[in-house]
């Protein structure tokens, strides 16, 4: 018996290909969990993480999620549209689809959140029953997203949300690090910062995301039907953390340029991503922190990497440091 069967346990992983979807997957398998993953080309997907047990199929699909689904305990919600193509017409009946399977299997449902649900009204300081009232057409879809999760919670569904700042790390392929600060594959010469000097900004790693959510699910049971947390991870206070991070992780100073806002309305034409940053803007103009108090009450610690370990591991991911 290996040791992904030793707790009898199964999870389907909606996005285990991507970043947070992979790191759970990952890390759920080291704790004796079955993983059973949902790809449209589940032969390729196994070539490159042939630990898992890949069924071939697609998330938008209904009937796929559901025949996954049959006999798990948890259904891990880390998927997007194929290059976020059409993303505002096709996330809610993706989750749709998740919760149907998991009402029909009785299995827990647990989704990575993020900030998008709040508007500029409540910064800086949020805390998970903040208000939340989004000025973007992605923040309200997000609310939208939790709507519909709590609304199957209350009728016996349990969910567990982990909402966390800017995704970075070696698997963070469509994190802002990798999409714009630097250019993956290439040495650190420069770096193109999002934000103004002086305005905080909130990261997570997503190694520190995916054990937080790993850890709230071994406490499934003692868990709120509907359980929110917040993660504090790498809180940049005035902008240079990050940057200095990337320094000392290249071993040098390196230039630092402003990035082009007033490229994206001509770029998301051809990479719908970047229609997808450009709602974000603001915020990377006001400050916003979310604070863990709730999330440790419940762990007695927020899983933390130090800042410099993660960036060298991150940098190194995407191609920017020689691979350790």
């Amino acid at each position: 018996m290996t040791e992904q069967m030793e707790n009898g346990k199964t999870a389907l992983i909606l996005g285990a290909t991507g970043g947070i979807g992979g790191a759970v997957a990952r890390g759920l398998a080291a704790r004796g969990w079955r993983i059973r993953a949902l790809n449209r080309n589940a032969a390729e997907a196994a070539r490159r993480e042939s630990g898992f047990d890949w069924v071939q199929g697609d998330a938008m699909q209904a009937s796929d999620v559901l025949r996954a689904a049959e006999g798990v305990d948890l259904i891990v919600h880390a998927v997007n549209p194929p290059g976020y193509r059409n993303w505002g017409q096709l996330v809610l009946p993706m989750l749709d689809s998740t919760i149907a399977a998991a009402k029909a299997v009785g299995a827990r449902i647990v989704l990575p959140g993020t900030v998008y649900n709040f508007g500029p009204d409540v910064l800086p300081d949020v805390g998970e029953d903040s208000l939340q009232r989004p000025r973007t057409r992605k923040g309200a879809i997000r609310v939208e997203m939790e709507r519909r999760l709590k609304a199957a919670a209350e009728s016996g569904t349990p969910v567990i949300i982990v909402r966390a700042g800017d995704f970075f790390g070696h698997h963070g392929a469509n994190g802002w690090l990798s999409q714009a600060i630097v250019k993956p594959g290439k040495p650190v010469t420069s770096i193109t910062y999002p934000g103004k000097a002086g305005i905080g900004h909130q990261w997570a790693y997503l190694p520190d995301v995916a054990e937080t959510m790993i850890r709230l699910i071994e406490r499934g049971d003692a868990l709120p039907a509907f359980a929110v947390y917040h993660m504090r991870g790498h809180w940049d206070g005035d902008g240079r953390q990050m940057i200095g991070a990337i320094e000392r992780a290249v071993g040098h100073r390196v230039k630092v340029k402003a990035f082009p806002w007033w490229v994206l309305p001509l770029a998301a034409a051809f990479v719908p991503l970047m229609k997808e940053l450009r709602e974000m803007r603001y915020l990377w103009n006001v400050p916003l922190q979310m604070k863990n108090d709730r999330l440790v009450a419940v762990l007695g610690e927020e899983p933390h990497t130090p800042i410099d370990a993660a960036m060298k591991a991150s940098l190194a991911g995407i191609g920017c440091l020689p691979a350790r």
